[in-house]
């Protein structure tokens, strides 16, 4: 990173300083908003570094390297880092990183480093700034959270901040492809929990996330029959033929909304120009805010399936299951209701919000523990070139995510059953 862009950042940090920076009122914690401050050229040097590695869900070695980078800063700070073992193949471990205090309060945290890009994606387009965003694979999703996590740690840690009985932060290395890798350890670590706080980004322009649609992904096969497409097209049953047949039965969900929506996203079929493909499969993504809809869905592919137009082929779906809902609920709101107050020390408002883009946290709240989601810096456009997060939110959540950690360690909500 150049000095120039590091004075860009620091100029649209000031831009962003509450009123009560300025001298025109007192800031309820000082220290801290001090801290934070004090801490976004650092945050910045740390998140251009595991930005600028490649760590697409299942990238091993991208995935190693960011945790050898994270875990020796957690370790500086007194954590036991333990790196777990992937619950599923071809996934690197997982970190968890855990500290012992004097108070009441058991947090955990939440965090992930794989991205849904691929490799070589940082040497196309590398971590760069100009004076509003920062950009890269992963910049915001969640990379800008987890190092906003390892921040707050490390002011609470400088602090001498010990109210709290546990603070669990999980880095974890699948949660793009649902928590294959990781969903027995989130049960371990949420059951051991008061509350989860999770460092996904916050939504635009700054807003903290209060529900989430839960996500399923329902494959498609079929089978037919291969031939030769100049000489006997008739001997061969088009599989892509009735995979397109199928795709388009399927077209009764919405494709976007607060509710229910069905998109496709994947296709594969055949395998050479003169060949009647012999098999051919769809994914199709489905986000719901109530959980029973998806076995609506998988009634109504498995009912398309039994009636095919291409004859002698057959059609399966399969159902790969992701995060299930996070509904609105009382310990939800009770968190929102506090992180609003602490926003409200520094002269700024925090909104509350949801999205169909799954997260953890939903397997925080259906095991009755309540959680808090989208506590990241402020960011958009998310899976796409253009993800980014905005610098002058950087202080303000990081001081947010501090403090929340200061008040639930000396006083913990009670679980919600």
């Amino acid at each position: 990173m150049t000095l120039k862009l590091i004075a860009l950042a620091g100029a649209a940090a000031l831009l962003a300083l509450p009123a009560h920076a300025s001298g025109k009122a007192p800031i309820k914690d000082a220290k801290v908003w001090a801290a934070a401050e004090a801490a976004q050229a650092p945050e910045l040097k740390l998140l251009e570094q595991v930005v600028n590695i490649d760590s697409g869900t299942g990238d091993v070695e991208g995935g190693r390297r960011i945790a050898t980078i994270l875990g020796a800063r957690l370790k500086a700070m007194g954590f036991a880092v333990e790196s777990v073992k992937a619950e599923a193949e071809g996934l690197p471990e997982n970190t968890v990183a855990t500290l012992t205090g004097t108070g009441k309060g058991r947090i955990l945290l939440i965090g992930h480093i794989d991205t849904v890009f691929g490799p070589g994606t940082v040497a196309r387009r590398p971590f760069h700034m100009d004076a509003e965003k920062a950009y890269g694979p992963g910049v915001s999703d969640e990379k800008g959270g987890v190092v906003e996590g390892i921040y707050a740690l490390q002011i609470l840690h400088d602090l001498g901040f010990k109210d709290f009985k546990q603070i669990v932060f999980l880095i974890e290395t699948s949660e793009e492809r649902g928590s294959p890798g990781t969903r027995a350890l989130i049960g371990k670590l949420v059951a051991d929990t008061d509350v989860e706080l999770n460092l996904e980004p916050g939504d635009m322009p700054d807003v903290m996330t209060v529900w989430r649609k839960g996500s399923a992904t329902f494959h498609i096969e079929v089978k037919g029959r291969a031939a030769h497409a100049g000489i006997a097209p008739q001997d061969g049953r088009n599989a892509a033929e009735e995979l397109i047949h199928q795709i388009k039965a399927a077209e009764v969900f919405p494709k976007s909304g607060d509710g229910l929506t069905a998109n496709l996203t994947v296709m594969e079929a055949g395998t050479r120009a003169n060949i009647i493909p012999a098999s051919a499969s769809a994914q199709i993504n489905v986000r719901v805010r109530d959980k029973a809809d998806l076995e609506r869905v998988m009634a109504t592919l498995e009912t398309n399936a039994r009636t095919t137009i291409v004859p002698d082929t057959t059609v399966t779906i399969v159902r790969e299951p992701s995060f299930p809902p996070m509904a609105n609920n009382p310990g939800t709101d009770a968190l929102a209701a506090q992180a609003e107050a602490i926003y409200a020390e520094l002269g700024k408002t925090i909104s509350r919000g949801g999205n169909g883009g799954a997260s953890e946290s939903a397997l925080a709240t259906e095991a009755g523990v309540p959680a808090l989601d989208g506590l990241g810096p402020a960011a958009g456009g998310f899976h796409a070139d253009t993800e980014f997060l905005v610098l002058g939110s950087m202080a303000p959540r990081l001081y947010l995510l501090t403090k929340l950690i200061q008040e639930l360690g000396h006083q913990p909500p009670a679980r919600m059953r």
